[in-house]
């Protein structure tokens, strides 16, 4: 689960790509995930993102959860379970570098590839993000569509992008 949070988009007008996005910004999120015998978990809940890849997902429905992420690391907060486990990225995971190589495909559509994984990237009619598409490491398919996005012209502080939880949450660093 924690591998679906980094791919949000780079906060700023990118070189080499028409996707102008900011410095900052939140919104709601539903993320479906379709597993290769096209089982259907949905998730929804609110994202921040301050660029270059820094980020935040508050899982609402069907689980209570935190993911906070970086290029290199993930918290992971699960109220339900009362637990934090934090990780280590074995593989960077660049946000900028995908969204600067993000090529326009059709209308308000975009492609981008990183790490040999596709990237399908929709604007509104307004050129703020719509929805993220993807396969990730063991081919689920991974759809992310947003709503009620706000842009912002200045990040979000760091203590508002990091997890907050109880000390007495069992600790799991992996």
């Amino acid at each position: 689960m924690y591998k679906i949070f980094g791919i949000l988009l780079v906060g700023m007008t990118l070189y080499g790509s028409d996707i102008n996005l900011p410095v900052s910004f939140s919104g709601n999120f539903k993320q479906i995930v379709t597993n290769p015998k096209n089982k259907v978990i949905r998730y929804n809940g609110k994202v921040k993102f301050v660029y270059p890849s820094i980020m935040k997902w508050e899982y609402l429905f069907p689980t209570q959860k935190e993911v906070c992420s970086t290029t290199e690391k993930v918290t992971v907060v699960d109220h339900d379970l009362e637990q934090v486990s934090f990780y280590y990225l074995n593989k960077k995971f660049d946000v900028a570098w995908i969204l600067s190589h993000a090529k326009h495909y059709k209308d308000n559509i975009y492609i981008a590839k990183y790490q040999d994984k596709d990237y399908t990237i929709a604007l509104d009619k307004s050129g703020r993000l719509q929805s993220m598409a993807y396969y990730d490491d063991m081919d689920n398919k991974v759809q992310i569509v947003f709503s009620k996005v706000k842009y912002k012209k200045k990040p979000f502080s760091s203590k508002v992008m990091q997890c907050k939880f109880p000390k007495d949450y069992d600790m799991i660093r992996g």
